[in-house]
């Protein structure tokens, strides 16, 4: 596997970490159609669990079964595919060596009424199916945030210490947040940062709006003049919160959009620096075709073509 100069660089900035968890972090930068430019795709597919299979599944019936998930990431040529240890073990043999693997380790669904997840899988699971990084999900102002938080730390020392990535997904819920807080920038940027504290290699939230949900934050913005009246402006301020760029920071594709909005925002998305996007139902609950052509075209937005 030849490493561009790009991702070495990326890689330095990981100071602290292990030959072992570099060389799956290049795996999965010099994977794919984007290999070697620093930017990523990765295919998330959490959805059966966390939504349900007919909402997640139905509106594309191939999808029900795993194998469709891996065959896509590879044909589509994205960077990895994060899914629990279910998914993952039913074609983990099949597809050994074809793509990057991120083990989802914990997991929610939709009859809960608690801001929390159950820890589904394990750092072994992971080596043993062969994944390059376990993936865990953290709810900042949750009631059990730092319940979440004390488990990545333990979950992330035995992943490092195994030479394997970690992925954070910081989502921010509960608590004192209003809906309209859980993607404020403020608060987005808050939880970016928490998830480089814990010592994340790839960071994942959702795009931020333009609302300021804390008092405190609302006055430091509009003091120091933070610059947050585009999309492209907020990714920046993210990237920049996540110890100025020198942590890996993806972009969920979030609820479904059209295809244009879909464009119109990754492109926002690139403009304003991020690492890349994390794309599920807005992929693969579209027929194979045209889930492939969106993804083509995304990358080729993240390449600067399209």
């Amino acid at each position: 596997m030849r490493v561009t100069q790009k991702v070495r660089k990326i890689l330095s900035y990981y100071e602290a970490d292990n030959v072992g968890s570099k060389t799956n972090l290049a795996r999965i930068l010099m994977t794919g159609k984007l290999a070697g430019t620093g930017k990523m795709i990765i295919l998330p597919v959490d959805q059966g669990w966390e939504h349900g299979p007919a909402r997640s599944f139905a509106p594309n019936a191939p999808a029900y079964d795993p194998h469709y998930f891996f065959r896509l990431a590879i044909d589509a040529g994205l960077n990895a595919y994060a899914a629990p240890l279910g998914q993952l073990e039913a074609g983990a043999d099949t597809f050994a060596g074809s793509v990057p693997m991120i083990l989802k380790l914990n997991n929610a669904n939709s009859h809960s009424t608690t801001k929390d997840q159950a820890i589904t899988a394990s750092v072994e699971d992971a080596l043993r199916l062969g994944c390059s990084a376990i993936g865990f999900t953290i709810y900042p102002g949750s009631d059990d945030q730092y319940e979440m938080i004390e488990e990545i730390q333990e979950i992330s020392l035995e992943a490092k210490s195994c030479g394997l990535a970690v992925v954070i997904w910081s989502y921010p819920r509960g608590g004192g947040l209003s809906k309209e807080g859980e993607t404020a920038i403020d608060v987005t940027a808050y939880a970016a940062h928490m998830a480089a504290q814990l010592g994340a290699h790839i960071i994942k939230v959702k795009p931020p709006t333009s609302h300021i949900e804390q008092n405190e934050a609302k006055k430091v913005y509009e003091d120091q003049q933070i610059d947050i009246s585009s999309l492209s402006a907020r990714i920046s301020h993210i990237l920049q919160s996540a110890f100025n760029g020198r942590r890996l920071v993806v972009f969920s594709g979030g609820g479904i959009k059209d295809t244009e909005g879909m464009y119109e925002e990754i492109r926002q998305l690139r403009d304003g620096g991020a690492s890349g996007s994390i794309i599920g139902r807005n992929s693969f609950q579209r027929s194979k075709q045209d889930s492939l052509n969106l993804l083509d075209n995304i990358i080729k937005i993240y390449q600067g073509k399209f």
